[in-house]
């Protein structure tokens, strides 16, 4: 059977309730466990690095851990996610995702408005890159995907442009790239980020607004603007296609154990071999990250078949009880042991 819930179709193997004693839907948890297992989706100012503001974060809410989401350079603005705590389990997961960019390129010399357009276009799709000299990772040449370049607004020196691209392509090149093959040459003048993954700006908060929600739960104990300001760490995982499991199911996958199909709720439809998807509880929560062995029309025609392999556990081990019994389970679990 197809469902739709929540803005996705789902193949429904098993109709299942879920026990209320174990778990709790995200907005339920307490407000230590919502930053604890929370992200902060900030708008970075200009001036700091992300190391900087990552460490900012962490300061203000008296937490030990806390990681970015994909760097921007000091005088770069606009979305950078910050994971806190348990959260921090996810980080590759949203650095891994799509980004989006308004951009202001500078010209060095007056070109024409349909020269400047034609040359965009022509760098939609699969370009090569190699990172500048000041990046922190390996020079070497790769390839990255731009999905769309919208010219907002242009001139004959100046173009505002909303640029959609793969995780890990560099603008301040992409512009200069733009202005070697126009033959004007160009430099990236402004940056700002309007979405990491599934963060958009709109949801983006500041340092101050942040710091203004910590201390109103602090000194009046008045949690609804942090609960606010700190998204649950499903938020992060939003992007990716799901699997809902059985309550049965979740420690062993808690436990490292791989994903066979009688411990399935419902599965997304579209899945495909090799996609990485959440596994999530009936309550939403999250539990692990794992790779899919088959494609989701094919696992629901599949018994007692291992179809995904655990790559990333958030879930603590012990929010659900244990319910196997099989030593060979056990077995598979010591040897697959991820937490």
């Amino acid at each position: 059977m197809i469902r739709k819930k929540a803005g996705r179709e789902k193949l429904v193997l098993k109709e299942a309730a879920t026990d209320p004693e174990y778990g709790s839907l995200p907005s339920d948890r307490s407000i230590s466990e919502h930053i604890r297992r929370g992200v902060v989706n900030l708008d970075k100012p200009a001036g700091p690095t992300s190391h900087e503001v990552t460490a900012w974060v962490r300061k203000i809410l008296g937490i030990g851990r806390a990681g970015h989401s994909g760097t921007l350079d000091p005088g770069v603005t606009g979305v950078l996610p910050i994971m806190l705590e348990d959260a921090t389990r996810v980080v590759d997961m949203v650095k891994q995702a799509g980004k989006e960019y308004i951009c202001l390129m500078r010209l060095h010399r007056p070109t024409p408005k349909a020269v400047t357009r034609e040359i965009c276009r022509e760098f939609v799709g699969q370009i090569y890159q190699t990172p500048s000299l000041k990046s922190a990772v390996k020079r070497q040449l790769r390839t990255r995907e731009i999905y769309a370049i919208d010219i907002l607004e242009l001139d004959q020196r100046e173009a505002l442009m909303r640029i959609e691209c793969e995780a890990g392509t560099y603008v301040r090149k992409l512009c200069h790239d733009i202005g070697q093959v126009i033959g004007s040459g160009a430099h990236m003048q402004e940056l700002r980020r309007v979405r990491a993954g599934p963060f958009p700006e709109d949801t983006s908060v500041t340092l101050h607004t942040l710091k203004d929600a910590y201390i109103a739960w602090v000194e009046e104990e008045d949690e609804r603007e942090l609960r606010r300001v700190i998204q649950p760490v499903e938020n992060a995982l939003a992007h990716l296609p799901r699997i809902t499991l059985l309550d049965t199911a979740v420690a062993a996958i808690c436990n490292g154990a791989p994903l066979a199909t009688p411990g399935i709720a419902e599965i997304d439809v579209g899945i495909k071999k090799g996609d990485q998807i959440l596994l999530s509880t009936l309550k939403g929560e999250a539990i692990a990250v794992a790779t899919a062995h088959y494609p989701a029309e094919e696992i629901v025609k599949r018994e007692k078949t291992i179809v995904a392999t655990t790559k990333r556990v958030i879930m603590e081990p012990n929010t659900y009880p244990r319910h196997w019994k099989s030593q060979k389970i056990d077995a598979i679990i010591k040897s697959s042991k991820l937490c």
